[in-house]
Order: structure tokens, then sequence, then C-alpha cells
């Protein structure tokens, strides 16, 4: 009994400190995300009547959200940013993160830097600085249209919106993606690559054979935090906004409708309503792409 209870000491211990060390994270975590949450889908499931003041109303503000033009067009619009955006970021980081593991490069780490100085930027910082190299007069496409003697394109137009947008979402984020994938690649043992070398396996069979399928788990994290922030989009269009009323409307985004409705019409349930059917409509996508990852893993 009494050897037990001196291994149970420590144990007890053991336990005591993993629960202090989590804590601290678990009343963050509570306060600032289970509670907002919670908050939220309280307040959607009641609505605001002049003659009564806030009733309860059940499923309306979803059953109004479901319907909503305004706010199907802005998912559909994420949507079609979400599937020409993502792939090439991840893309273009996925060739930077194998040029810097290569090693043929020169000063590899002020490349990697380099490519991930973007992610410093303030997201409304590099609205504003892009939103002025657009503007056809006087930013910088402009003037190397004046320079060149062509009428320069208006990348702020209604055509060009989506993809001035996506322009400046993957300059910000390539380096993200980059670290997270060269991250993965510098995990890898080096014994692989020994081994392949002597089978005489050369730079492009390693890099499809060896390094292309270990980095598909960082491939799936990377994909899913991408779809995330495509559907907050939100800092870039607000801000553009300003340059291009008539392009951007209030709710040219679901998170720009969301922060639209209760801040400025003061629709505040209604406004969480759509938040919560935003986020649901993230969590499904997300989750498919983590499901049909893991049945094309098992396939292979």
């Amino acid at each position: 009994m009494t050897a037990r209870a001196g291994l149970g000491r420590p144990l007890l211990r053991l336990q005591v400190a993993g629960y202090a060390f989590f804590l601290p994270f678990f009343v963050v975590f509570l306060v600032a995300v289970v509670a907002p949450l919670a908050y939220a889908i309280y307040l959607s499931f009641f609505q605001d009547r002049l003659i009564g003041g806030t009733v309860f109303s059940g499923l309306a503000n979803y059953t109004r959200a479901l319907g909503d033009a305004l706010f199907g067009a802005g998912l559909l619009r994420v949507a079609l940013f979400l599937v020409v955006q993502v792939p090439v970021m991840l893309l273009i980081a996925l060739g930077c993160a194998l040029a810097i593991d290569s090693g043929r490069l020169r000063w590899p780490s002020l490349f990697r830097i380099s490519i991930f100085m973007p992610y410093a930027v303030p997201a409304v910082v590099a609205a504003l600085m892009w939103g002025y190299m657009y503007g056809d007069q006087f930013g910088l496409v402009g003037q190397i249209g004046d320079a060149l003697g062509v009428a320069a394109p208006d990348l702020l137009s209604r055509s060009w919106m989506l993809t001035s947008i996506g322009n400046m979402v993957t300059w910000e984020y390539v380096g993200y993606n980059m670290i997270i994938l060269y991250a993965a690649l510098r995990a890898i043992p080096e014994e692989l690559y020994e081994a392949a070398e002597m089978d005489g396996a050369g730079a492009i069979r390693i890099a499809w054979s060896i390094k292309l399928p270990a980095l598909r788990p960082a491939l799936l994290v990377a994909t899913v935090f991408s779809i995330i922030g495509s559907f907050q989009l939100f800092n870039e269009p607000n801000i553009l906004q300003k340059l291009a009323p008539a392009v951007i409307s209030t709710s040219y985004t679901p998170n720009m409708y969301a922060y639209n409705l209760a801040f400025n019409g003061q629709q505040i349930n209604y406004s969480a309503a759509v938040a919560v059917v935003l986020g649901l409509v993230t969590v499904v996508v997300a989750y498919a792409v983590q499901i049909v990852t893991a049945r094309r893993e098992q396939t292979l």
C-alpha cells in the first residue's frame, strides 16, 4: 500500500501540473471563442419588432437567411474565389517551398523571408496599398499605361474586381503557406533521400515520389486554413469599397453582409443568424475536403 501511495503522488502531481498548464488556454478559449459563439447562436433565435420588442422567433431568421438572395450571391462569389484563388496560391507556395528545399538557391534564407514578409503586412494596409496601385488614373497601373501609351485595364471594375482581390490575398498568404509546406519538407528523414539517390533517382523523381507524398498532410492543413480564410473574406473588399462603391456592395461577401446588417442596419439578430449559417457552411466544406482527402489516401 505504501509503495502504491508513493507512486501515486508523483503521478497526481503530474496530472495537476498538466491541468494547470492547460487551464489558461481553456479559460481563454471559453471566453474568446465559446462564449461569443454561444451568444451569437442565442441572438439568432430572436427578432426585434416594433410591437412587442424582442421576441423569440425560433428558426425564422435561419429560414430568411437561406432564402436571402443577397446572402446567396455573396456565398457564390466567395465560392468562386475559393475554387480559383486557393489552388493558385497553394501551387505558388508549393513551388517556393520546393525551390528553397532543393538547396540550389543562393541565399535561401533571404528568399524565404522575402516571400513570407507580405504576411506580416496588416491586411488593411495591404488593401490600401494595392488599391492605390490598381487605380487606372492615379495608381501604378495607370502610370505604366501612360508611360507605354496604352489604355490600362480598370482593375477596380466589376469584371476585374474579384481577380484583383485574389491577387492581393495571394500576395499576402503565399508566404504563410510556404512556411507550412517548407516545415513539412524539413521533417522528411534524410535517409529517404540517400536511398533514392543510391537507386539513381534525380531531383524531379525525388520531388515527385518522396517530397509530394510527404507533403499531403501539410497541404491538407493549408487547404483547410485557406478555405476558412476565403469564407471569412472581409478586409480587402471592405477597403476597396471606398474606391469602387458601384462595384462592391455592402453584401459583396457574406462577412461584409453580416457586418453591415449588424452595425449599419441594426439587424443584430438576423446578422447573427447569417454569421451562424456562414460558419456552418465553412465547417461543412472544410470537413468535406478532409473526408475526400482521407478517402484518396486510403485508395493509394
